[in-house]
């Protein structure tokens, strides 16, 4: 299939991904801006969005004790809300919802995309 390629690729450089996409979450997260940038869809589908991405390479390559990545996650992100006043931003729990749901997400559909690797 035309997708399993992509897949094998997240599932062989999925440290990278991963340490990329915490690495640009984190930065949006903590950059103090004015007023958020217009960009179209809700806050909360993008945290949702993002964390799914986070969580979906650790997922999919299932290293060992890799759902203590995705509480790892779950804990950064609300570290992230907890230092967000700091720098000009809104502390929001609704936004640490949408992450630990996008969390679960990313867990769920690396899953599905597993049983599509493993179907060769």
């Amino acid at each position: 299939m035309i997708i399993q390629l992509p897949l094998r690729l997240i599932h062989s450089y999925w440290i990278t991904l991963t340490l990329i996409f915490l690495g640009i979450i984190t930065a949006l997260s903590l950059y103090p801006l004015q007023t958020l940038p217009s960009v179209p869809g809700s806050d909360k589908t993008h945290h949702l969005i993002a964390y799914s991405a986070l969580m979906f390479p650790v997922a999919l390559r299932k290293p060992n004790y890799w759902w203590l990545i995705g509480v790892f996650f779950v804990l950064w992100s609300g570290g992230i809300e907890l230092l967000q006043p700091y720098v000009n931003r809104a502390c929001e729990w609704l936004d640490f919802a949408a992450n630990s749901t996008g969390v679960l997400c990313g867990a769920f559909c690396a899953q599905i995309a597993g049983r599509i690797i493993r179907k060769d």
